[in-house]
């Protein structure tokens, strides 16, 4: 799909991901906005962009979003919250996806690109390529992304629909939010400067991406992969753990503090503790990433620094 002179709706586009792809599509193209703002914020939509406030599970909200003349849809609508525990959230996402898709069978929009996650894969080998099986998440915030991929395969197959489905590491960057690690870290430390409480051994080893590498690699994708489901994986071929995040968060601020592990190899239930997605196929697409996981987790931390923390620095 070309992302030059064409109509697009990002769903949760007020969002931390989404509103930064909003910045990156609306100079070449007409963006709308679908958004409920419980995840997000109205000033970071950019100029330009047609809101359309609501939740997209009502019927009046999905007509107004979804229109015939639309090219695409980029839905990033979602619960977020990687650590819940709770089956609500697997209803919501999944109902969020069932209404737009219905509706853009609807009207005949038929190219969606949707973001998924590296939690669909469970506990897996690493690093874990994007063909890996049996496919074993275990939180509720991965099985709903697995449901949800499910869902837009029959449309793909069964309603001639081209699916994009994004399996994120953990991508940061400013506007990142408090319930991630690196603005948690900061928030801990404005707070105590002299300590910090670690979630589970500090050990957990995982994949960062900034979120300029990621709005580049998904928009290459959706211009350059034509299969009726493509499936890539967004990541660094390098991982960063917790306690070296910490250090960073530190060094960056200045401090020295103690630190204080709550024990375990998890962060909490559900937690993948260690994760490094495979991104060959993204690479033979002619895509890489420019920051590798350390390099994305500094610049996130200075960015959360000089522009603030939403949630903490209003």
């Amino acid at each position: 799909m070309e992302l030059t002179g064409a109509n697009l709706l990002v769903t949760g586009g007020a969002g931390f991901v989404g509103s930064h792809l909003c910045e990156r599509l609306v100079a070449d193209n007409e963006v709308r906005v679908v958004d409920d703002f419980s995840n997000g914020d109205p000033s970071w939509v950019p100029h330009g962009v047609e809101v359309v406030e609501g939740d997209l599970r009502e019927e009046s909200v999905v007509e107004r979003a979804v229109t015939p003349d639309l090219d695409g849809v980029f839905h990033f609508a979602a619960d977020k919250a990687a650590d819940r525990d709770d089956l609500s959230q697997f209803r919501l996402n999944n109902a969020l996806t069932e209404s737009l898709v219905g509706r853009m069978d609807e009207v005949g929009v038929r190219n969606v690109a949707f973001t998924s996650s590296s939690t669909v894969y469970g506990e897996a080998p690493r690093p874990t390529p994007e063909d890996y099986a049996p496919l074993e998440p275990i939180s509720i915030y991965g099985a709903s992304k697995l449901a949800e991929e499910s869902l837009l395969s029959v449309y793909a197959h069964s309603h001639d629909f081209r699916v994009w489905n994004f399996r994120f590491a953990n991508i940061v960057g400013p506007r990142l939010q408090l319930g991630a690690v690196i603005p948690d870290f900061i928030a801990k430390l404005r707070e105590d400067p002299t300590g910090l409480e670690i979630l589970g051994d500090g050990r957990q080893e995982k994949s960062y991406m900034h979120i300029e590498d990621c709005i580049g690699a998904m928009c290459h994708v959706v211009e350059q992969a034509d299969e009726p489901v493509n499936t890539y994986n967004l990541g660094t071929r390098t991982t960063t753990s917790v306690t070296d995040i910490a250090d960073i968060v530190a060094e960056e601020m200045g401090l020295e503090p103690e630190y204080e592990f709550t024990g375990g190899d998890r962060g909490w239930t559900g937690d993948v503790p260690r994760m490094r997605l495979t991104v060959e196929r993204l690479a033979d697409l002619g895509f890489e990433a420019e920051r590798g996981s350390d390099e994305a987790v500094r610049a996130c931390v200075r960015e959360l620094l000089d522009g603030g923390v939403p949630g903490l620095d209003g």
